[in-house]
């Protein structure tokens, strides 16, 4: 079926945001993150292990032999994830088109996260606007990475619109993008990559060399996805009636004030749209750590912009869908599928 692709994608983001991701179904990124915590423990006990007794036979200290192991690990979950969804979807075009169809359909609709991440962050205002501090807390700490127990009230609004904004690149727009490029297989793919990172890509003494394939990878793949999303959701802010200009300037201006060179590129965007500063040190396990501020502090955060957020961010989808299938559609990647 020509252009199936693109079809797939569009009823994969129609099932997302009629259904969202019920907790209790199977899904492909749960599956990967099992694969991942099986291999890891077999790097840490037997490839490792192995790669210390062959000492003087390899020209490798423990780091690099780390990294090597890593870089093993990361092929192996960022190969096999497509590979198995090329395959199953190989057997349902056997069976039938329609079948197939369906199957990618089903698929794409599950590696977008456009409606549980609406949802989980309204969770995060509705508590706020309750005055339920303590559960606006609880609700951000289920989706961001930082500290949650002393932040105010302020606070908590501002990791809830960060966690949209980051999120808008890495779970909506680039699964689209690689959905309109090489369809199913080519998202997943991304997918398994952002899967990795977020489980073995830290800086810290357990992952820094194991993990440091797996985000480097990460940020590979998402350099032209972030960037593109950042320019969409500065498109998006007109179409929501906020601050276009502002927020083209401050993507501009904030986009790079981050250790990863993605991260703020839709934080930027974001940040400026709204007229709010975004950014700056929490705490992280205990530890505080200093991160640059972006945006401007024209006024503060309030549980009202997790609500301008996340419109922010579905007008930003519909452009990237936009955007994936003209990928699809007219790009010969996309009509190679």
């Amino acid at each position: 079926m020509k252009h199936r692709n693109v079809l797939a994608m569009f009823i994969g983001f129609g099932l997302d945001t009629l259904l969202g991701d019920p907790r209790n179904w199977p899904h492909p990124v749960k599956l990967i993150g099992k694969q991942i915590d099986f291999e890891e423990g077999l790097v840490r006990s037997y490839l490792l292990p192995e790669m210390e007794q062959a000492g003087d036979a390899l020209p490798l200290d423990g780091a690099q032999a780390e990294k090597l192991a890593g870089a093993a690990l990361t092929a192996d979950v960022a190969l096999t994830a497509p590979a198995v969804t090329w395959l199953l979807l190989k057997v349902c075009d056997k069976v039938h088109p329609m079948v197939g169809l369906a199957a990618e359909s089903f698929i794409c609709y599950q590696l977008i996260a456009a409606r549980s991440l609406r949802d989980e962050s309204m969770a995060v205002h509705d508590r706020l606007a309750a005055g339920d501090l303590q559960g606006a807390r609880k609700a951000v700490g289920m989706i961001v990475g930082r500290d949650t127990d002393q932040l105010d009230e302020e606070g908590v609004a501002r990791a809830a619109v960060e966690t949209v904004a980051e999120n808008c690149s890495d779970g909506v727009v680039a699964p689209l993008l690689f959905m309109g490029w090489s369809g199913a297989p080519a998202a997943m793919l991304y997918k398994a990559v952002n899967t990795l990172d977020s489980m073995v890509g830290y800086k810290n003494d357990a992952y820094l060399n194991l993990g440091w394939a797996s985000a480097k990878l990460d940020d590979l793949l998402n350099i032209v996805p972030s960037r593109i999303t950042g320019a969409l959701m500065c498109a998006a802010a007109r179409l929501t009636n906020l601050d276009p200009r502002r927020a083209w300037q401050t993507f501009l201006r904030d986009r790079d004030k981050h250790s990863s060179p993605n991260a703020a590129q839709t934080e930027a965007a974001c940040a400026g749209a709204l007229g709010v500063q975004l950014g700056g040190g929490n705490y992280y396990f205990g530890e505080y750590v200093e991160k640059p501020t972006i945006g401007d502090a024209t006024r503060p955060v309030e549980a009202e912009d997790i609500v301008r957020a996340n419109k922010l961010m579905y007008a930003t989808a519909i452009l990237g869908l936009g955007a994936a299938a003209f990928i699809g559609l007219f790009t010969k990647a996309g009509k190679s599928r």
